[in-house]
């Protein structure tokens, strides 16, 4: 089978996830194209799995004119797939508009020609988010296979008029760690309960809210570690100088197992998720979990954690204050977190996920349902 794999701009996430499918669809003897910006072939090396890579430029934004230009070399390069698959709601209309005349395939064992899987909810406003609403009704209107992330995307695209909606399978990546002792990382560190995030400085994330609840009184001395690098470095920087906040801003960190190993509580302030990797490797290092109630969030922690309304800076502190002084409950929670860990999905489980997709079986149920 001839599988086009799309996905535009990723330096997280959805390029993991992509290079994942590639690598088990080309092992299965399946011929898989992925075609993207070249700067996320130069992160994931999508060619190191087996399959052949195609320079597409998808920039982050709409432009209508490169949007037209993109399309047009996307048709060509989609005249003898079997399966699109396109990865964000981007990449997922942009296939669609290169697809206007396609034919099912006749196999029996194929189910159609165009599935997008959308990772990320619609957060922009104005004129960007108008145009985005618009990328949203020819990705429901036209795809033959809608994959998603959490529950609320999924009424979304039903809304919308999508056909057939399923859960995207996001396997839990192995936990990365550099080898060093819990000694030499606590000494980085400092002294404190370590209250981490991990997460790009970027609005969604919720950053300022974590800041907020770094602001309050704790019962013992905590030092709030943030894993990541964005835009929003500097902002945050001279909140943090100005508000003599405990919060230190690590970077990018290729060792975050090596922080989950020092962390009493990960904190996920975010005003959206779907599926992030970091909260699984949480779950997976067996930390409790203090999170958002949007998105994703809710089925993937379960009872490993506390769920808190998001922009609530206050609810983040007092849920941590409870993780660190409640009799037993960080033990109660962490046990939970492994336990949910355990059964995370699996590569494997992923790239079988998307050939039931591909087949047409039936739609299985979102995230958290």
């Amino acid at each position: 089978m001839r599988i086009v794999l799309v996905l535009g701009t990723s330096s997280g996430g959805v390029g993991r996830h992509v290079r994942t499918l590639a690598c088990g669809l080309t092992t299965a003897g399946h011929d898989v194209l992925v075609a993207g910006p070249p700067t996320t072939q130069s992160t994931f090396d999508f060619t190191q799995t087996g399959a052949t890579f195609a320079p597409l430029p998808i920039s982050d934004r709409p432009h209508p004119l490169n949007d037209l230009r993109t399309t047009h070399t996307l048709r060509k390069l989609l005249a003898d797939a079997d399966i699109v698959h396109a990865h964000g709601l981007r990449a997922g209309a942009l296939a669609a508009l290169a697809l206007p005349s396609r034919k099912v395939p006749a196999s029996t064992d194929i189910g159609g020609g165009l599935v997008v899987t959308l990772h990320n909810a619609l957060t922009a406003g104005g004129v960007v988010g108008a145009v985005y609403g618009v990328l949203e009704r020819v990705v429901a209107r036209r795809a033959d296979r809608v994959l998603v992330v959490s529950p609320d995307l999924g009424e979304r695209m039903r809304e919308l008029g999508a056909r057939w909606v399923g859960a995207a399978v996001v396997p839990a990546p192995e936990i990365r760690e550099s080898g060093r002792g819990v000694a030499e990382v606590r000494e980085e560190l400092g002294e404190g309960a370590v209250v981490l995030t991990v997460a790009r400085l970027a609005q969604q994330k919720g950053l300022e809210v974590l800041l907020e609840a770094a602001s309050g009184a704790y019962p013992e001395k905590v030092v709030f570690v943030v894993a990541g690098e964005g835009s929003l470095r500097g902002e945050l920087e001279g909140r943090i100088a100005a508000g003599g906040l405990p919060v230190r801003l690590l970077g990018d960190r290729g060792d975050v197992g090596d922080l989950l190993k020092v962390a009493a509580v990960y904190v996920v302030p975010s005003w959206w998720e779907g599926q992030p990797l970091t909260v699984q490797e949480a779950l997976r290092a067996g930390v409790p979990i203090v999170g958002t109630r949007v998105g994703g969030i809710p089925g993937m922690v379960g009872d490993a954690g506390l769920l808190v309304p998001p922009g609530d800076g206050k609810a983040i502190r007092d849920a941590v204050v409870r993780v660190l002084s409640e009799p037993g409950l960080a033990e109660k929670l962490g046990k939970a977190a492994a336990e949910r860990g355990r059964q995370l999905p699996t590569e494997a489980d992923a790239v079988q996920a998307v050939l039931r997709a591909y087949a047409g079986d039936a739609a299985p149920d979102e995230p958290g349902n």
